[in-house]
């Protein structure tokens, strides 16, 4: 009998002793094996080393060899419930950051989200500064905790006043920034202000840090300063989160004589104000308004923004900006978190926004968005004139649409849904109970304006 067949002969009858015997039970020795199935020495081992490549024994040195736990079937259906008894509790409520309604129909037009259409986006000169950035000799090194000096460079000019280099601390997006910020600023059980309503990703941010979301009403122009400075004195909060330009999903700025009295209640209060800055560069052709940040010397502000929304969603690069010790917590959470962004990526949005290219994607972007924020409040005006548009953004991506009174805003959202328009219901945008009905529209998700007038004719029949 040839070796190879002399093998096989083993290895099948070592097969059939381990699935008749019990998982932990130990095989006969090598000796054993050697004399009952008159083999070589050789021969055992391969065929022992075969089955522990398999996982079907243990091998142990100096005990033996033994029969391995058995794999589950394929087709057993796992038993994860042990895991509601080891799990804590603790309030991170994903269901906030999107509807819940399944998969979209095919053919449905997508008015829900946060990003640009990819027509909408610089993809050129996103594979073009992707393939530049990884041409550099020291593209895979370690990035510098902060980020790199040049893109902090950027950043620091982006927000203005007197901000430099050393404020600015480079995350991993805007997402990831909110999450850092709120974990080093607030401590887990504290109370945080938030405009209502508010953007969802920030409250389930908010309440996995263990934080408590508190309500603060805003109007066309912005977060009222007689509700906030009752607001921070009855709950005790040291945090205001707030989006003082192109609010989503309202679309409402803070006005001018607000802003300073904003920072000042703040101020008066010892606390901090999170300014989530992420619609600075989707302004509609309009002046944008200085941040926040600029009304501040003693560090009241803590600066938050993005590269993402106005590029596309897979650039997650942010930044935040502070000044005093609460930059070092910033920065300690970082750390903690994932040291670094990677730099490639880093490298990538340096050369990105260092292009020429690029000042010609944020005017061709203004006027795009401008023109679909019409477009589509003219059309839905036209086949719902009981819907109400307060008054349409000059920045921003979304339309906040007010239903009538006895209409509820997840209903519209399904009969939506099933004529092929996506849009977000409004419940989700309030921390507590929301004062009425609403449905915020993404009118840069849309392909062209052909879309947008297709999409509002199909919400005819709701």
């Amino acid at each position: 009998m040839s070796d190879s067949s002399t093998s096989g002969a083993l290895l099948s009858a070592l097969r059939d002793l381990v699935q008749r015997s019990a998982p932990g039970e130990k095989l006969p020795s090598s000796r054993e094996l050697i004399d009952r199935h008159r083999v070589g020495p050789g021969t055992v081992s391969r065929a022992i080393a075969q089955l522990a490549a398999e996982g079907a024994v243990i091998t142990r040195p100096g005990s033996g060899t033994y029969v391995a736990p058995r794999s589950p079937r394929a087709d057993a259906i796992p038993d994860t419930a042990w895991q509601t008894v080891a799990l804590a509790d603790r309030s991170v409520d994903s269901r906030s950051l999107s509807d819940s309604l399944g998969p979209a129909p095919e053919g449905a037009i997508h008015l829900d989200g946060g990003y640009l259409h990819p027509s909408l986006q610089p993809t050129r000169g996103l594979s073009a500064a992707l393939a530049r950035a990884a041409r550099r000799p020291d593209a895979w090194d370690r990035a510098p905790a902060n980020g790199l000096s040049s893109l902090r460079t950027v950043f620091a000019r982006l927000a203005g006043a007197d901000v430099t280099p050393d404020d600015v601390l480079i995350t991993a997006g805007g997402q990831s920034a909110l999450s850092i910020a709120f974990r080093a600023i607030a401590g887990p059980g504290s109370p945080v202000l938030v405009e209502a309503p508010s953007y969802p990703g920030a409250l389930a941010a908010a309440r996995a840090a263990g934080l408590s979301p508190v309500p603060v009403p805003l109007d066309q122009e912005g977060v009222r300063p007689d509700l906030l400075a009752e607001a921070f004195a009855r709950s005790g909060a040291r945090l205001l989160y707030c989006q003082p330009t192109y609010q989503n999903p309202t679309g409402a700025v803070l006005a001018a004589e607000r802003r300073r009295q904003v920072v000042e209640v703040a101020r008066a209060a010892g606390a901090f104000i999170l300014e989530d800055d992420f619609a600075r560069l989707l302004g509609h052709g309009s002046p944008v308004p200085k941040p926040l940040l600029t009304e501040d010397r003693d560090g009241t502000v803590v600066y938050l923004t993005s590269l993402t929304k106005p590029a596309a969603p897979s650039l997650r690069i942010g930044a935040l900006i502070a000044r005093g010790p609460v930059l070092e917590r910033l920065r300690a959470i970082r750390q903690v978190d994932d040291f670094f962004v990677p730099r490639p990526l880093q490298e990538a949005a340096l050369e990105l926004v260092s292009s020429p290219s690029w000042e010609r994607h944020l005017r061709g972007l203004a006027t795009s968005l401008r023109q679909r924020c019409r477009e589509l409040a003219t059309q839905l005006a036209d086949v719902q004139p009981d819907w109400t548009i307060n008054r349409p953004p000059d920045g921003g991506l979304h339309l906040w649409v007010r239903l009538p009174p006895g209409i509820e805003d997840t209903e519209v959202s399904a009969e939506a849904r099933r004529l092929g328009v996506l849009v977000s219901a409004g419940q989700r945008y309030f921390a507590t109970e929301k004062p009425g009905a609403w449905l915020r529209f993404n009118f840069a998700a849309a392909a062209d304006l052909a879309e947008l007038t297709l999409a509002a004719r199909r919400l005819r029949g709701i």
